[in-house]
C-alpha cells in the first residue's frame, strides 16, 4: 500500500520521537529528501554497540558489542508520520529498537529510537564504517537513490528500499 511522504505545511504532528542516526542519515541531504525537513538534532553515542560496514552495500549497521561505542546524532521532535517514513526506508534489514544514548554536549541520557541490524550473525559484516569517506565516495549517488525511493513510496506498486537501492546500484553494472 501507498502511502504519502509529504506533509502539509501544518503537518503531521502528532508524537515526537527521538532517533538516533549513524549512517546514510547523518548527512542533512538525505533527510531533507526523505522527510522533506531537518528535525532539530544534536552530536549523541550509543554505548555498547559497534558501526559495521556491509559487503555490497554503501550504508551501515549496528549491533551491541560490549564496550565499544557509535558515534552519530539523535533527531528529535521526530513525528509520527516521520517515523513511519524512517521505518519504509529501514525496511526489512533493520529492527527499530529502544536505546539510550547520551548527548555529546552535556552528558544527558536520551531515550531513542535506532534501527539495529536484523541479522546478528551476518557474515558480511566487517571493519567500521567511516562517514567522511561515504561522503566523498556515495553521498550524491545515495541522494539519488533517495529520491527515486521517495517517488517509488508515493505510487501504489512501490518498491521497497532494498529493491530500490539494489535497482539504482545495479543499473550502471553490464
Amino acid at each position: 500500500m501507498a502511502m504519502p511522504l509529504r506533509m502539509s505545511a501544518s503537518g503531521t504532528s502528532q508524537g515526537s520521537h527521538n532517533v538516533f542516526v549513524y549512517g546514510s542519515l547523518l548527512a542533512d541531504e538525505v533527510v531533507q529528501v526523505l522527510l522533506n525537513r531537518v528535525p532539530s538534532s544534536s552530536p549523541a553515542t550509543l554505548p555498547d554497540y559497534n558501526r559495521f560496514s556491509i559487503k555490497g552495500r554503501v550504508y551501515p549497521a549496528i549491533l551491541p558489542v560490549e564496550n565499544k561505542k557509535v558515534l552519530g546524532r539523535v533527531l528529535t521532535g521526530v513525528t509520527n508520520l516521520e517515523l513511519d517514513i524512517l521505518d519504509i526506508f529501514e525496511d526489512v534489514e533493520y529492527v527499530r529498537d529502544s536505546v539510550e544514548v547520551t548527548i555529546v554536549d552535556n552528558l544527558e541520557k536520551l531515550q531513542a529510537y535506532a534501527y539495529v541490524w536484523d541479522n546478528k550473525n551476518d557474515p558480511d559484516l566487517y571493519e567500521d564504517w567511516d562517514f567522511e569517506k561515504w561522503k566523498v565516495a556515495h553521498m550524491k549517488d545515495f541522494i539519488e537513490m533517495t529520491k527515486e525511493f521517495v517517488e517509488e513510496v508515493e505510487h501504489p506498486e512501490s518498491k521497497s528500499r532494498v529493491e530500490t537501492y539494489n535497482s539504482f546500484y545495479q543499473s550502471g553494472e553490464p
